[in-house]
C-alpha cells in the first residue's frame, strides 16, 4: 500500500524556500504559502486524553478572535507579516538551487524548492505550532491567495512539537496599555477590537498633553512610566462608554462619516473642567487621598455625564444646567474625607475600582442627581 503522504500521490504544494540548520541538528525553512493552503498541509493538534494518554497541544478554536482577524483580512489590502511556525515531517523535500553564489554571501541559508504533501486531515505533512487562530481565519478569509510568512522545523517526536509550542507562547503578551498608546500613531487598517479604541485612546492622548485639559499631565500612560495619577485604562473605558451608540453622552457627536473628534475633545474638557472646579480639594492628588482620581471615581463621574447630557441635551444652556447639577451634588459626595451617604454607606476610602462598587458608587451618583433636580424644579 502507497503512503498517502507521497507527494507523488498527494498532490504536493512546491514552494521557494531558504533552508538553514541550527545547533547543527534542526532543519529549519522559511517561506511564504498561499493563506488557502496552509490548512492543507497543516493539521491543528487539539490537546485531549485518551486511552493512550494526552495527546496533542492546542487549545479549542476562540471564534471571536478567528472571526476579528477574518474581518480584518477581508478589509482590503492589508499587511500580514505574522509568521505562522510549523512543525514538518520527514515526507517534505528540499531541492537546493544550483548556480554560482555572489561574492560576500553571508552563507547562513540555502535557497531552494520545497515540496510539502497536502495529505488528508490527520494525516498531513505538517502540524501547527504557533498561529492556529491566525491559520483558521487565513482558511477562511476571501483574501485567500495573500502570501503568508512560515518558519517551519523538521519534527522528530510531539515531545519537540510541545517544547516549541510551550516556549512561543510563554511569553508576556503586550500590555493593552502600550497597545491603546500606540494605536493612534498606526495608519493602517485595524480589526473592529482594535479600531474602537482608536478615537478614545487619540482623545485620552490629547486630554494628558493639551494644556486646557483638566487632565494635562495627570494620565499615567505606557510612555511616561508611573507619572500621573490618573489610570490611563480608566480614561479609556470612560470615553468608550460616553461614545457608545444611543446612550452614551457623546453618542450624539457620532455621524454617518465617523466621530466629530475636535467637538468630542471640547465636550469632554468642558465636563471635566466643570467637575475640577466643583472638587478643587479632590482634583490632582494621588487615588490614595483622593477618589475621585481613582478607577472608581472616573468611571462613575463618567457615567453620569452620560445622565446629565441627555437630560440636559433639549435646554438652551445646557452647560450652565450641569454645572449647577454638579454643586447640588458635592454636599453629598466623599471623595477625600468622611463617609458617603447611607444609600451608599462607605468610607471614603473603603471605595473600591471592583465593578460592584463602581455600579454602586454610580447607582447613587445618577438616583441623586435625579432626586435632587426634581426637588429644584
Amino acid at each position: 500500500m502507497k503512503n498517502v503522504l507521497d507527494p507523488s500521490i498527494a498532490d504536493p504544494i512546491i514552494l521557494r524556500a531558504i533552508r538553514t540548520q541550527q545547533s547543527g541538528a534542526y532543519d529549519l525553512y522559511a517561506f511564504f504559502i498561499a493563506a488557502a493552503d496552509i490548512l492543507e498541509i497543516a493539521d491543528i493538534s487539539r490537546i485531549k486524553r485518551d486511552g493512550d494518554g494526552l495527546q496533542g497541544f492546542q487549545r479549542k478554536e476562540i471564534r471571536a478572535h478567528v472571526n476579528s482577524i477574518i474581518e480584518f483580512l477581508d478589509s482590503g489590502p492589508v499587511l500580514f507579516p505574522n509568521a505562522i511556525i510549523l512543525a514538518m515531517s520527514r515526507t517534505v523535500t528540499f531541492e537546493p538551487s544550483r548556480g554560482p553564489s555572489p561574492p560576500g554571501l553571508l552563507d547562513v541559508g540555502r535557497s531552494g524548492t520545497l515540496t510539502i504533501p497536502r495529505g488528508q486531515k490527520g494525516a498531513r505533512a505538517a502540524w501547527i505550532v504557533d498561529g492556529q487562530q491566525r491559520s483558521i481565519a487565513l482558511s477562511r478569509t476571501n483574501n485567500s491567495a495573500l502570501p503568508v510568512p512560515v518558519i517551519a522545523f523538521i519534527s522528530p517526536d510531539i515531545k519537540t512539537q510541545r517544547e516549541q509550542f510551550i516556549l512561543v507562547n510563554k511569553s508576556k503578551p503586550l500590555e493593552a496599555r502600550l497597545i491603546n498608546e500606540l494605536l493612534p500613531e498606526v495608519g493602517a487598517l485595524l480589526p473592529r477590537d482594535l479600531s474602537e479604541n482608536l478615537i478614545p485612546s487619540e482623545l485620552c492622548n490629547l486630554l494628558n498633553t493639551r494644556s486646557e485639559s483638566p487632565f494635562f499631565g495627570l494620565i499615567k500612560r505606557a510612555s511616561s512610566g508611573s507619572n500621573g495619577v490618573v489610570s490611563d485604562q480608566a480614561i479609556l473605558t470612560s470615553l468608550r462608554q460616553n461614545l457608545r451608540p444611543a446612550f452614551g453622552g457623546l453618542a450624539a457627536l457620532r455621524t454617518t462619516d465617523g466621530i466629530e473628534a475636535d467637538k468630542v475633545f471640547e465636550t469632554v474638557v468642558r465636563y471635566w473642567t466643570a467637575v475640577k472646579d466643583t472638587f478643587p480639594q479632590a482634583w490632582g492628588k494621588d487615588p490614595t487621598q483622593s477618589r475621585l482620581m481613582h478607577s472608581a471615581g472616573i468611571k462613575s463621574m463618567a457615567a453620569l455625564m452620560d445622565t446629565l447630557m441627555l437630560r440636559t441635551e433639549t435646554l438652551p444652556d445646557a452647560w450652565t444646567e450641569i454645572r449647577t447639577a454638579l454643586q447640588r451634588l458635592a454636599p453629598h459626595c466623599a471623595w477625600t474625607k468622611g463617609r458617603w451617604p447611607a444609600e451608599l454607606d462607605l468610607a471614603w476610602n473603603e471605595v473600591q475600582g471592583t465593578p460592584q462598587h463602581i455600579t454602586r458608587l454610580t447607582q447613587f451618583l445618577v438616583a441623586k442627581d435625579r432626586e435632587l433636580s426634581r426637588a429644584a424644579k
